[in-house]
């Protein structure tokens, strides 16, 4: 298909939507974006950008860019809670770069890219629905007439429209976990430049620099029975995130102790989406893959996404055999990705002390007498390349 001119809505100016728009709009597309908040601001916290989703910065002419903006990580330890001693490090650069940084960052970035190639954003646009009555998707917008488009990429998250549309209303499951969430001021060098995970019993907590050292992010999740919202933009009681962290030693205490201002929300469970697209209508990110943050993987999906759909759309002879090519490439991949975040979960919070202690003592053996073996497992992930041939 060539897309010199055709004309593309794109819903959220989130990562997915901003990366999606950058790229078609290098394909000659004119592209817009609807963005229901009234401005693109400071929110969210720390990502991690593996090498799979730095593939495709670098592939959207914006590598130099990114590397200004992150900092390179030396790779993943793994903690016991008590003392913070060290269970098993993974040094995973031999896949790439692994860059940590601010979500509001990467945002921004992506945000001045898309409009460097001519994408129109449009902010304090809600689109109340969508309707896929007939060849052209339909939008209902806050305000406004419905307005028929000629093809619509859904990025609009966990509560996408078209995911409504497609599926009709869909009941999340709370996974009986909630996270925790906190940025804390440090002094550049204070803490390495590393992802820290110190593993409870029943919780674990996370933690890394952004901002050339000077910011710690801080993501502490714990199993619970009361249902707490979704969404990660709720205020939290530092106390009570302190007192559910109490048993964690080495520098989580101190960390915790300093803090003045945590978020917090539930985990839910909103599966893969079983289809993906409509006629000239597609999801892409969350909307058709949200998954549990226990592998850092949903910006890199969402990514991957942007790319794939992107160069679907030129390598096929019509937008159907586009959208089907790019749900059967992705669908495999990001489903492998969402199972492997789940288990994380249940690896991360053993309970039983004597458990626990066999399983790190395995852990730290395999480490010392195999250093390659862990990071190996991760080829499938970290070494996949979208933006090549046979990437897609």
């Amino acid at each position: 298909m060539n897309l010199i001119g055709q004309e593309m809505t794109i819903l959220g100016a989130g990562i997915a939507g901003l990366a999606a728009a950058r790229a078609l709009a290098m394909r000659g597309a004119r592209v817009r974006v609807l963005e229901q908040a009234p401005a693109i601001t400071e929110v969210g916290a720390g990502l991690q950008i593996s090498p799979n989703g730095a593939v495709v910065l670098e592939a959207l002419g914006l590598g130099a860019e990114f590397e200004q903006i992150s900092m390179e990580s030396e790779g993943a330890v793994l903690r016991d809670y008590v003392r913070g001693a060290e269970v098993l490090r993974l040094d995973l650069r031999k896949y790439g770069r692994f860059g940590l940084v601010h979500r509001a960052d990467l945002i921004r970035m992506l945000e001045i890219a898309a409009l460097e190639v001519g994408v129109e954003i449009e902010l304090g646009t809600h689109v109340a629905s969508v309707h896929l009555n007939g060849v052209r998707p339909v939008l209902f917008i806050d305000g406004r007439d419905a307005e028929r488009v000629d093809f619509l990429v859904a990025a609009d998250g966990l509560h996408s429209r078209l995911r409504t549309a497609l599926l009709g209303d869909e009941s999340p499951q709370f996974t009986g976990q909630v996270a925790w969430r906190a940025l804390l001021p440090i002094l550049p060098g204070q803490v390495p430049v590393e992802a820290q995970v110190f593993m409870g019993r029943g919780r674990h907590l996370v933690a890394y620099p952004l901002r050339s050292g000077t910011v710690l992010n801080i993501v502490g999740v714990m199993e619970a029975q009361e249902w707490t919202a979704d969404g990660w933009n709720h205020p939290g009681d530092p106390s009570i995130m302190r007192a559910h962290f109490a048993e964690f030693g080495g520098p989580v205490r101190g960390w915790l102790e300093r803090l003045d201002e945590v978020m917090v929300w539930g985990l839910f469970r909103h599966g893969v989406a079983s289809q993906w697209h409509g006629s000239n209508a597609v999801l892409i990110g969350d909307a058709a893959h949200p998954t549990l943050p226990f592998l850092a993987q949903g910006a890199c999906m969402a990514l991957e996404d942007a790319w794939v759909l992107a160069e679907t759309l030129v390598g096929s002879d019509t937008t159907g055999a586009a959208l089907d090519r790019f749900e059967a490439a992705r669908k495999p991949r990001t489903r492998r990705i969402v199972d492997a975040a789940t288990a994380n979960a249940r690896n991360y919070h053993l309970r039983s002390g004597p458990i626990r202690g066999l399983a790190h003592l395995g852990l730290r053996a395999m480490g010392s007498a195999a250093p390659d073996f862990m990071p190996e497992r991760f080829r499938w992930l970290y070494g996949h390349d979208v933006t090549q041939p046979e990437g897609g």
